[in-house]
């Protein structure tokens, strides 16, 4: 099976432009990884759960 990673287009911006994350669709729910380390796995989650996370971390209610 050959896996689709994406990397948002804005990744090569700015100050932070090596800090990254890539995402994949697996049947049904969503892969996650680092970008500067693909090989050292990724987390899967829930559709629900990554919009609910991105939800959050764009009404800044996360200390990141």
């Amino acid at each position: 099976m050959n896996i689709e990673w994406r990397k948002s287009s804005r990744s090569g911006m700015g100050d932070t432009a090596g800090d990254c994350v890539e995402l994949a669709s697996l049947d049904g729910k969503i892969g996650v990884r680092d970008s500067k380390n693909p090989h050292n796995g990724h987390l899967t989650v829930g559709r629900d759960t990554l919009r609910h996370l991105v939800r959050q971390i764009k009404a800044d209610k996360l200390n990141l």
